[in-house]
């Protein structure tokens, strides 16, 4: 099992409160007025003030047991063949898969007690973290290298970018989000309000002006089967490991910035952040809106494959 290596800037934490700010854009109004009372005021109602929260989480002695939340590791082969089955390749730990089917399960008693007057103002920390659960989760389940078991999920496979040694997680993370909003990492995206690269993403969302239409990013989006879209979404994202990310030359001292590599990544990058700003507003707008059928999902965390790549633990 992998665990990220944090990168040398501060990339990865501004783009997730900047998909956050994007998403905050299409939530709808009952979404945004639910979503104020369950996080905490600070939060300001926001989901891009939270963003971040869960890696940050993950790094204290409380939050460390989520660290596998983050991703889920198939036992793909990428660029020979890519998928993801979840009885193979969620552990006992729990998946980004797991985590995002239990947080919404959590979220939809939480969002009950909103409507009738007994959840206001963040006053319930396990409501409020599950939103921040699922709005950081449903960013990393669009993000190709948090679902992949292909060297820890890119983590070993060192990269040269922009003159920066670095790894192929990270630069996916946000080195080549940053280069794409013509930024240099660490100087660009702020984190108190929306980037105007960010702004147009909502702008491009709203006009289905992406070369993939986004009513294809919402064939599964229904809170009701909370583990059949996260694995859907999960799929979708896997694939670009043997489309492209893993298919491409990255090593031999080639700088991945000037090789071509970046550029072909761009709007590969665009489009998965796109996903993720759109399911998270989607998810988020129909839970609030009780576009979902009211039944229990009970979650099965043991692996049935015994010689799976996780051992079937």
């Amino acid at each position: 099992m992998w665990e990220e290596k944090p990168d040398v800037d501060e990339a990865k934490p501004i783009v997730h409160q900047q998909i956050g700010y994007a998403a905050d854009k299409l939530l709808s109004d009952p979404a945004k007025a639910i979503i104020a009372e369950i996080l905490e005021p600070e939060a300001d109602g926001s989901l891009g003030r939270i963003g971040a929260w869960a890696d940050a989480h993950r790094g204290t002695p409380e939050g460390s047991h989520t660290a596998p939340w983050h991703f889920i590791n198939p036992g793909d082969q990428p660029p020979s063949f890519c998928n993801v089955y979840f009885h193979r390749d969620c552990t006992s730990d729990g998946c980004i898969v797991s985590a995002i089917g239990n947080e919404t399960q959590i979220l939809k008693s939480c969002i009950r007690d909103v409507k009738e007057g007994r959840l206001e103002s963040g006053a319930n920390a396990t409501c409020a973290n599950a939103a921040k659960f699922i709005t950081h989760f449903i960013m990393d389940i669009a993000q190709p290298m948090h679902v992949t078991g292909q060297a820890r999920g890119g983590n070993d496979i060192p990269v040269l970018f922009g003159g920066v040694q670095t790894n192929l997680h990270s630069i996916w993370d946000g080195r080549i989000v940053y280069t794409l909003a013509g930024h240099e990492p660490g100087t660009g995206f702020g984190n108190e309000t929306i980037d105007p690269f960010f702004e147009a993403m909502v702008h491009k969302i709203q006009e289905d002006s992406y070369f993939v239409p986004t009513k294809s990013w919402l064939s599964c989006a229904d809170p009701s089967t909370a583990l059949d879209c996260p694995l859907e979404w999960a799929r979708d994202a896997n694939q670009w490991n043997c489309d492209y990310a893993f298919s491409q030359t990255v090593g031999n001292g080639t700088d991945l910035l000037y090789s071509g590599y970046a550029a072909g990544a761009w709007h590969i990058a665009e489009v998965q952040m796109a996903k993720a700003v759109l399911r998270i507003a989607t998810w988020f707008n129909r839970l609030a809106d009780c576009q979902l059928k009211e039944r229990d999902v009970i979650i099965n965390l043991v692996p049935s494959w015994s010689g799976g790549p996780n051992g079937g633990a």
